[in-house]
């Protein structure tokens, strides 16, 4: 059925009238009176019956407009729709991040980004980075974002930015430690420290560091993830090589206490952020959007803590 002459169709049954409904769609009467001959020679019935230069809707044709009513209408809904997804104004958003970042920096970008889109509904997963990689691998999340420092790329997964960055050692503001421009592991040997577990190729690389200087690494507290070791830093309990976006979601959060500072460390810990893509399932335009802002703040966060280096 031609779209185009069911909505001359209803504009007629609207008006009443050839003549109305032609200036309404701002079109010619010949055009209407064609477009509904072809609608009655398509369906194969009489829509309307001709009498003293009117037109009169036969019963069917009210069935007719019914339908037409429901059909444009949805159309119309899908179209506008459409634009908005066109213009990042609607949609769904699946992210699934390592906690680092999950706590504040990622809701704070997500804030931004939905700011002045309302019909924009996101869904926020916080795994461990391996945890990441694999999720995104079902092709059931938009985005993951994850650490993929010593790991090989996987075939099922695109990155769809790649930036590297490089810890940093968190200290007690009123730590003698905190007045050092940079942090060497001689520097920390034997003082208390909270590391990531062994599995995590931070913490091999912060071994590497102290046995490179033949430091003592004197691990007090170990955890799953950066965050909780700012808890004991901020107790004045331990030192820790964290990475740049958990220190920067800890510094959101923290602005009031500003018991830790962030000081370049060395030897260099390096860190590779990655966001991650499902292979086999195209990005919506929304998800491409908030890809590109996510990676300017990374970038932004990366680029603070290696000025503050310099």
């Amino acid at each position: 059925m031609n779209l185009k002459n069911l909505a001359i169709f209803r504009e007629v049954m609207r008006t009443g009238s050839v003549s109305q409904a032609a200036r309404n769609l701002n079109r010619t009467q010949p055009a209407l009176s064609a477009g509904l001959k072809a609608l009655e020679d398509e369906l194969g019935i009489s829509l309307f019956e001709r009498r003293n230069r009117r037109l009169v809707p036969v019963p069917e044709a009210h069935y007719l407009m019914s339908e037409a009513t429901d059909i444009l209408s949805r159309l119309q809904t899908a179209e506008q729709n459409m634009r908005s997804i066109r213009d990042f104004e609607k949609g769904v958003l699946r992210i699934v991040a390592m906690p680092g970042p999950s706590a504040f920096l990622l809701p704070k970008v997500i804030s931004e980004f939905t700011g002045e889109r309302e019909d924009i509904r996101v869904t926020l997963t916080t795994r461990s980075s391996p945890q990441v990689h694999k999720m995104v691998a079902t092709q059931s999340f938009d985005l993951g974002i994850a650490d993929i420092s010593g790991t090989d790329h996987e075939d099922d997964l695109l990155n769809g930015g790649i930036m590297k960055g490089n810890c940093l050692c968190a200290v007690h503001r009123d730590d003698d430690l905190s007045k050092l421009d940079v942090i060497t592991a001689a520097d920390l040997s034997g003082k208390p420290m909270g590391v990531l577990q062994p599995e995590h190729f931070t913490y091999q690389k912060t071994v590497e560091a102290f046995q490179a200087t033949n430091s003592e690494l004197n691990i007090r507290f170990d955890a799953q993830y950066f965050l909780p070791l700012l808890n004991f830093i901020e107790a004045g309990q331990a030192c820790a090589i964290v990475d740049p976006l958990s220190a920067e979601s800890y510094r959101m959060y923290a602005r009031d206490k500003d018991l830790i500072r962030f000081i370049p460390f060395m030897p260099k810990v390096p860190l590779t952020y990655a966001c991650l893509t499902p292979a086999y399932r195209p990005m919506s335009a929304i998800a491409q959007a908030f890809m590109a802002q996510w990676n300017g703040e990374v970038r932004r966060v990366i680029t603070d803590f290696e000025r503050k280096e310099s």
